[in-house]
């Protein structure tokens, strides 16, 4: 591991460098005209206290955490466990957002029987669908199987801002500027049915479902703001 790796890792520093993304993030917050769009679509979800599986895309995770303004349920983010993750938890864990450790290649039974017990008790789960490593925009095995396995509804959420830098990463993350006008905003519910008849066919069919309802809720929000949809 290299110096920078190691001084990066330790918990002084990263609590220090959290702690300033953080502040940052409320800077950025608490400077844009935010308007809200849709949530009268997950309304009815926080008035009942019912669960729910919120998906969003992994290159809007900056400020998509501020849509959820429940008073009564928890916000629970999957995060993965690797170094870059814990520095997410951390970062949103300065907004009240609890994080469950895992992924598909590290920790996911762990994290699988952590998600269904947040369900059952009628919490929320954040999921980046295209997280942590992409490929970018495409709906993974996991996010289907915890719908199957809890019966809770899925809802798309995304932010979009006025001033922003597109980061050349996989996901092309969106780094929100201070100062900006911005929208949250909800997608429609996607209450999801299985059967043991053409299970193959019918996972294919609810991952294209939740893609085209995340692309088209984000590229509303952007054109909202005369932003270029990203591809």
């Amino acid at each position: 591991m290299s110096l920078m790796k190691r001084v990066m890792r330790h918990p002084v520093v990263m609590r220090f460098l959290c702690w300033i993304a953080a502040v940052y993030i409320g800077l950025v917050y608490k400077t844009t005209r935010w308007e809200k769009k849709g949530f009268e679509h997950v309304m009815p979800y926080w008035d009942q206290r019912k669960p729910l599986i919120v998906c969003f895309w992994h290159n809007r995770l900056m400020m998509t955490c501020f849509a959820w303004q429940s008073p009564f349920q928890k916000f629970n983010m999957l995060i993965s466990s690797h170094s870059d993750g814990q520095y997410i938890a951390n970062i949103v864990g300065h907004y009240g957002i609890q994080t469950i450790a895992g992924s598909s290649s590290k920790g996911g039974s762990q994290a699988l029987r952590k998600i269904l017990r947040v369900l059952k008790d009628g919490h929320a789960v954040g999921v980046t669908p295209d997280g942590p490593r992409g490929p970018r925009f495409e709906v993974s095995d996991g996010i289907i199987q915890m719908a199957r396995l809890s019966g809770a509804d899925i809802i798309p959420v995304t932010f979009a801002i006025s001033r922003r830098r597109v980061l050349k990463t996989w996901d092309r993350l969106i780094f929100a500027l201070p100062f900006s006008r911005g929208v949250l905003m909800y997608g429609k519910p996607i209450h999801l049915e299985f059967s043991d008849e053409n299970e193959e066919e019918k996972v294919k069919s609810i991952k294209k479902t939740i893609k085209k309802s995340l692309v088209a809720v984000s590229n509303e929000a952007d054109k909202m703001l005369s932003q270029q949809p990203i591809e």
